[in-house]
């Protein structure tokens, strides 16, 4: 992040704008939203901007910028649509002490505006870097849309009453009753008036400040194969309510990030084969914030009921008397025949599928290699890449045909996924060549399809064009290609 989004108060400041013209125009109908002082220089004027002056709302001096006009000045906009005019002033302005914006500028400017969203006194601010504003005026479209227009009066309404709200324990009494109010109480309130609305703030608290304090609650969540976009909407609302949060090392930072900000994040990741945290050490951090009456999500990467000890843990919860609820998520399985365009049963092929796990080594041992060995079965197996020798050997001793194909998916469904296509009999050698370093789920009994797109994207949910990236790259073995998401 280059640029730090913060909310600046003008109230009262100083705010310079070199310009009279249609860039001068742009910034003004921003700027005259705020309780700036509101000072502009240009020897030219637009009309509107002579109007404004004249109704006091801003200070015209009919002249270009001189050295001293940008002193005390909080913020300074160049919009004298000429380049050496704007380097000109944007210079003094420097000198002079305030932070500097050049219109179409970004390079040289040192604060950008961003695509703002107003329902005042809640403000949406949008920004992109200046990478990409027709984005950014996409996001705003569509933020406007969905926003009502009551939502600034319940905003107002609703700041009035917040030292009354105080009366409120601090945390998560307090969090439940703007909540109540800003998506229950008020909106049916605001129809009849503002006075409705104080009434229903009234009725609001004194219910909150008899209610009993909600007891803790575990909520174990499936946190998807690593595609944000993949996560469940009922994941998404867990996140949002929950105080603590424990997690994996394979759920990704920007699922980590949709979680709320003052909520408490705690890692308990395990490695394969590695430095591990112990599973009784996770089930009585899960216990100890939930008799602590927190709203706590064990997160977990794919689905917490493949292969996440979820048993384990829901009877430790069970044993403390405390409540729990399982929110399933997509299993890297799915995420991975998707990738490859294939599906895990087949009319004609095969009615099962088996889930294995390589980390398992003893039972892997124990397993029915026979019947996997069958033509057309097919097996999800997680966490195999150190097994692959393991589990080559015991197919072709059991008869597996060397020519079946074996698809192994590294990051399923994240933007560096990598896709390596091969054959039993190549397996640990493609496997050595290829190098993978991430989560990888072997597809024993797949292949990719033939003609996969380069890129997967909703183009109906996003309209602007998305370029197609390269499948292969030079520096892979031929059998292995790179997806991007």
């Amino acid at each position: 992040m280059q640029h730090f989004p913060i909310f600046l108060d003008l109230a009262g400041r100083r705010v310079v704008v070199s310009g009279g013209g249609a860039a001068a125009l742009a910034k003004l109908r921003l700027l005259l939203k705020t309780q700036a002082v509101i000072f502009v220089f240009a020897a030219e004027a637009d009309h509107q901007i002579l109007t404004w002056a004249a109704e006091g709302a801003l200070t015209l001096v009919p002249r270009a910028l001189e050295p001293g006009d940008a002193q005390c000045a909080a913020l300074f906009y160049a919009a004298n649509e000429d380049d050496a005019e704007d380097g000109r002033t944007a210079a003094l302005a420097r000198a002079d002490g305030a932070l500097v914006n050049i219109v179409d500028n970004l390079e040289d400017s040192q604060f950008i505006t961003p695509a703002i969203v107003d329902r005042d006194p809640v403000t949406i601010a949008i920004g992109t870097e200046g990478a990409a504003p027709v984005l950014a005026r996409a996001i705003k479209a569509d933020l406007e849309e969905r926003l009502p227009a009551t939502l600034g009066t319940l905003a107002r309404i609703g700041k009035g009453f917040r030292k009354m709200a105080e009366a409120l324990p601090f945390g998560r009494a307090r969090r439940d009753f703007w909540q109540d109010y800003y998506f229950n109480a008020g909106p049916r309130a605001i129809t009849q008036g503002t006075e409705a609305v104080d009434r229903a703030l009234d009725d609001l608290l004194a219910r909150h400040l008899t209610r009993p304090e909600r007891p803790g609650h575990i909520s174990f969540v499936g946190a998807g194969p690593g595609d944000p976009d993949l996560l469940t909407l009922k994941a998404r609302k867990a996140l949002d309510a929950a105080d603590v949060v424990i997690h994996d090392r394979l759920v990704p930072q920007p699922i980590l990030e949709l979680a709320r900000r003052e909520a408490t994040m705690i890692d308990v990741g395990k490695t394969g084969f590695g430095p591990s945290a112990k599973q009784e050490d996770i089930n009585a951090l899960v216990v100890q914030h939930g008799l602590e009456g927190a709203q706590v999500v064990r997160l977990k990467g794919g689905d917490c009921t493949v292969f996440g000890r979820l048993d384990e843990e829901v009877e430790a919860v069970l044993e403390a008397g405390l409540s729990y609820d399982v929110v399933p998520g997509i299993t890297a399985a799915s995420a991975a025949v998707a990738s490859i365009g294939q599906s895990l049963t087949k009319r004609g092929r095969n009615a099962s599928a088996r889930i294995l796990t390589g980390h398992d080594m003893q039972g892997f041992a124990d397993h029915d290699w026979r019947s996997l060995a069958r033509p057309g079965e097919v097996a999800a197996i997680y966490m195999a890449k150190r097994a692959a020798h393991f589990l080559q050997g015991r197919l072709l001793m059991h008869g597996a045909a060397p020519d079946t194909p074996v698809t192994v998916v590294e990051n399923a469904s994240r933007p560096d996924q990598r896709v390596l296509g091969t054959t039993l009999d190549r397996l640990s050698n493609d496997l050595g060549e290829a190098d993978l370093n991430g989560p990888a789920l072997m597809l024993f009994g797949l292949a990719p399809r033939d003609g996969l797109p380069a890129t997967t994207f909703d183009q109906e949910a996003f309209p602007w064009p998305v370029a197609s990236l390269p499948k292969s790259s030079p520096q892979m073995p031929s059998s292995l290609a790179t997806s991007s998401i």
